[in-house]
């Protein structure tokens, strides 16, 4: 089907080029024979090839002056149309531009349209303009597309005319580790690091040739004035040139710190492969772009340099549109760029020219209306909307903002909001472009003919937000906004330690990883200067942070350095332990560097439950630093706040952070700086040609990455002692034709699960521990424990990947009964990691199921959480509810969705895990019919085959979506 959808592409406005040439060019995606009897196919079925230019009478020119083209869907709808909400109605224009009869049909039209009495009755596909990527999730995908090469070629086919179809971007941004931090500059590199030492020949730096300082200029007030407190000397001269950091009046060089550049170091070396790889997938592939290592995050540079805000395609015009890998993607709708994250399956669906399909959501409409008190930061405004999003029950539904108060709020406030999305459950949570969103995007560079154009269009389409009281507002579905056990008698528990000559007490509720990232704030700069205003405060009154805390600072782009460097306020921070560490996702992914001995050996002394404070919007048990318990998300000063306290139990209000020179007691609210001192420096330092030299960067590119060889054949040459990136298994036994659906017969159990299981316990992407299954491949392929990088960064290497599934240390199996990646091997009784168990499971012929609770899947969409169960052996998961994502990708690998009848689970049934479970498929599967289970006790019971439309089943039967469009490409 979505072959004609690409065929129909290349008819519109009444153009019909040959046949041949269309299937040629059009990224390949088939032989011409092949689609020539696909045509005759569905002409034989009666299809209706041109029902989706039904539409075509839609197409206007946007002024008598433009050769600008758009489909004016208001028309199409009158009153109903007026009444959407936003974001439906950029649904409602992809479907239209988009209407192919097959992928498309009206009838998806028309239940959009219709949205008030169809949401949450009817499945729609989606076709989003674009695909961004990080390197986590972004490397399988890459993977897979060579892989599928090769496979093509297997088949006979043409590998050259694999290619994603969708422009995709991809972003190196969780390389990033923190091997370096300020308290620890002359420490060797975390044991998930490789050898500083070999990256010095990959990555030259540039030292800067000496510049007079300015003297006198009163309008300089930032680091080029020699007599500010941190300037630098001598050792850090140097400075990487892909992120030259500016003086915005003098354009005076403000060298990097030092520990950016050991750490850029030792990412270059240790990621070698990795960088090679996607350096090739740039040149082989269309459509792909790489942002190399060190430009920034990939939802901050999405906002601040890739997203368009209206699309231009062939004179074109459509509403930007993004999906992809990574659970910020939400933060675009800030801007009114509808997008989400998916999981990497369906990412590299759409990559492949397929829609995203979804239930066609609720809207919940939440009004805001005022103006916040004056001594709390947007981002404290961020959390509350959060905590009454969560109260009214918002999971799986878009949340759209409208009311007085919503002019009331900056782009970075909106974006913020938005990006919180993961922590109260929504889908998206959408801004509809208005007055604010053209005078932000003025500010960061948009060219002003494309402004003009952009905003007659959104009004012509009514995708313009209008900020009069009498104006309609839409109609929404609806409107509105585990404690730790510790005994009484151990609460008070404390533990001394040395660290660096000075005697220190640990208690429960020490605070001992202290976190400013890019996740949720530092794309908003009023936080991160206050933060660094509350520092500034903070060391002349004499505060200082205990030093063995580990603090560190990773903002999401070189935009967030240069306001911090022009105000004054880096030196400051970087005083308190809040030296930059880099630019990429570090403590939000696990990628802390280890706590000291000390510190490590007084936790488990006193089993202390100690805490990290972090600005971020995750902070799953465990993530951080699997021995910090707690883990608590807070504002940019507040992560300040907190360190230099110490602890996470006290009273601001009543109880000082310290003491100063004289023994007066500090109280945050002596060093809090008002809402004024932040939003005069704001207007002063976060200006144009901050987003000019990021759009420059991204450009021009850095020397490191410039420098790196990479091959340019039409196949990868994979390396057979690549321990990075390996050629997957998926392919190794693919026909050209899919064989009838096999019974799944005397399967064991090999994990007994609970409820909540997330996709971290499934597929961790911390650093990988010395234990592990993971470390002992690694081991035996030659690699001491600092080389072994983390589990996030060798992605693209299927050997560790699916020996680190099920590798969390707080998986917690009934079968052992504790928080362990461990499982039984039932025919012999053996307890194994569970890689070890399943690989004698797979040498036995023996298929295996999952049996689990409600909400299995949950947490972060993450490919790997369901390729890896399927490489370790897995053919079903039974549990009692999913997370869609994680269910949708478990199809996709081709691993049956079974869920338990409603009102039953594992416990009801009587089943202990310890049975094999058989299970036959009928011949015609259907969505949603339910088949039965028999256990080697004799027990029957039923279950749901958990598949949603008939999409998904063809998808299973093909055994996952890489095999089905494999076979389509050959």
């Amino acid at each position: 089907m979505w072959l004609i959808g690409s065929l129909i592409g290349h008819c519109k406005y009444g153009t019909f080029p040959p046949l041949q040439k269309i299937l040629m060019d059009k990224a390949g995606f088939c032989l011409f024979s092949l689609c020539i009897k696909v045509l005759r196919s569905c002409v034989s079925r009666n299809y209706n090839f041109f029902s989706g230019y039904a539409f075509e009478y839609l197409i206007e020119t946007l002024n008598d002056s433009s050769r600008k083209k758009f489909f004016n869907v208001p028309r199409l709808g009158g009153t109903k149309y007026d009444v959407l909400p936003y974001s439906i109605r950029v649904l409602l224009e992809a479907a239209v531009r988009n209407c192919d009869g097959f992928l498309m049909k009206e009838q998806d039209v028309m239940n959009i349209l219709d949205w008030k009495t169809k949401q949450r009755n009817v499945e729609v596909p989606f076709f989003p303009a674009r695909v961004l990527l990080q390197d986590f999730t972004g490397i399988p995908a890459m993977v897979d597309f060579a892989a599928m090469r090769e496979a093509v070629k297997v088949l006979g086919g043409d590998p050259k005319k694999v290619h994603p179809a969708r422009p995709t971007d991809l972003t190196v941004d969780h390389s990033l580790q923190i091997d370096f931090n300020k308290c620890a500059i002359q420490n060797a590199p975390n044991p998930g690091g490789g050898e500083p030492q070999k990256a010095g020949k990959l990555s030259p730096l540039k030292a800067q040739p000496k510049k007079a300082p300015c003297r006198g200029q009163t309008a300089c007030r930032g680091s080029c004035d020699s007599g500010e407190p941190g300037r630098s000397s001598g050792k850090f001269s140097s400075q990487i040139e892909n992120t030259p950091i500016l003086c915005p009046f003098h354009l005076q060089p403000v060298p990097e710190p030092e520990t950016v550049l050991k750490n850029q170091e030792v990412e270059f070396g240790r990621n070698r492969e990795r960088l090679q790889f996607f350096k090739w997938s740039s040149r082989v592939f269309k459509n792909v772009a790489v942002i190399p290592p060190g430009t920034g995050m990939a939802h901050q540079v999405n906002l601040e340099y890739l997203s368009r805000v209206v699309f231009e395609e062939k004179d074109l015009l459509f509403p930007d549109s993004v999906v992809g890998t990574d659970s910020h993607i939400t933060m675009v709708n800030g801007l009114g760029i509808l997008g989400w994250g998916v999981g990497g399956i369906e990412t590299e669906a759409v990559m492949l020219g397929l829609p995203v399909s979804l239930t066609l959501p609720e809207v919940v409409g939440c009004e805001l209306t005022g103006s916040s008190n004056p001594f709390v930061t947007s981002i404290d405004v961020v959390l509350g909307i959060t905590k009454h999003l969560r109260q009214v029950g918002v999971a799986g539904k878009f949340v759209e903002f409208f009311g007085s108060g919503v002019s009331q709020l900056s782009i970075v406030d909106r974006t913020t909001i938005a990006n919180m999305c993961p922590e109260y459950g929504a889908t998206l949570s959408f801004f509809p472009v208005d007055n604010v969103t053209l005078k932000h995007l003025e500010h960061t560079g948009f060219d002003k003919a494309k402004l003009e154009s952009m905003e007659t269009y959104l009004k012509a389409v009514k995708l313009f937000r209008n900020d009069q009281k009498n104006s309609g507002e839409p109609e929404y579905s609806q409107v509105g906004f585990k404690g730790f056990q510790i005994a009484a008698e151990k609460q008070n528990d404390t533990v001394c330690i040395q660290y660096e000559g000075s005697e220190f007490r640990l208690c429960h509720g020490s605070v001992v990883v202290a976190a400013v990232i890019s996740c949720t704030n530092n794309c908003n700069p009023s936080v991160m200067l206050a933060a660094g205003l509350l520092a500034k405060k903070a060391v002349d009154a004499g505060l200082r942070v205990n030093p063995y805390i580990r603090t560190s600072l990773s903002p999401g782009s070189g935009m967030v350095t240069h306001y911090l460097s022009s105000s004054g306020v880096l030196p400051y921070l970087s005083k308190l332990g809040f030296e930059i560490v880099g630019y990429g996702c570090s403590t939000c992914v696990g990628n802390t560097a280890p706590l000291s001995e000390a510190v490590l050996n007084a936790i488990k002394q006193g089993d202390l439950v100690t805490c990290g404070v972090l600005s971020g919007n995750r902070h799953f048990e465990g993530r951080l630093c699997d021995c910090v318990r707690a883990n608590y998300l807070a504002s940019p000063p507040l992560v300040v706040a907190y360190a230099i306290a110490g602890t996470v139990n006290i009273d601001f209000q009543t109880e000082p952070l310290g003491t100063d020179a004289t023994g007066r007691n500090i109280y945050l609210q002596d060093i809090w700086p008002s809402r004024e001192e932040v939003h005069q420096m704001e207007e002063e330092r976060v200006i144009l040609p901050m987003f000019k030299t990021l759009k420059e960067k991204i450009e021009v590119g850095n020397k490191r990455w410039n420098c790196l060889e990479a091959p340019d054949s039409t196949l990868f040459p994979w390396d057979s002692k690549s321990t990075y990136i390996r050629c997957p298994s998926f392919f190794d036994k693919l026909t050209k034709e899919p064989a009838a659906l096999q019974p799944i017969e005397n399967a064991h159990v090999l994990l007994y699960l609970g409820d909540s299981v997330t996709t971290d316990h499934i597929s961790p992407a911390g650093s990988i521990a010395r234990s592990s299954s993971a470390a002992k491949y690694l081991t035996h392929r030659g690699l001491t424990p600092r080389e072994f990088n983390s589990y996030g960064a060798r992605r693209g290497n299927d050997a560790v990947m699916t020996r680190g599934t099920f590798a969390n240390i707080k998986l917690f199996n009934k079968f052992i009964g504790k928080p362990a990646p461990k499982t039984v091997h039932f025919p012999s009784g053996q307890t194994l990691d569970v890689f070890e168990a399943a690989e004698l499971y797979q040498k036995e012929g023996v298929p295996l199921i999952i049996l689990a609770g409600k909400k299995y899947g949950s947490g972060n969409s993450r490919d790997w959480a369901a390729k890896g169960p399927y490489l370790l052996g897995v053919k079903a998961v039974l549990a009692e509810s999913y997370e869609k994502i994680h269910k949708d990708h478990l199809i996709g690998v081709g691993i049956a969705p079974l869920q338990f009848l409603p009102g039953e689970n594992a416990d009801s049934l009587g089943l202990s895990g310890r049975e094999t479970f058989s299970l036959t498929f009928p011949e015609e599967l259907s969505p949603g019919v339910t088949l039965n289970i028999k256990t080697s006790t004799g027990k029957v019971f039923g279950v749901i085959a958990s598949f949603e439309n008939d999409v998904e089943v063809t998808l299973y039967k093909h055994g996952g979506l890489l095999n089905f469009v494999a076979r389509k490409f050959s």
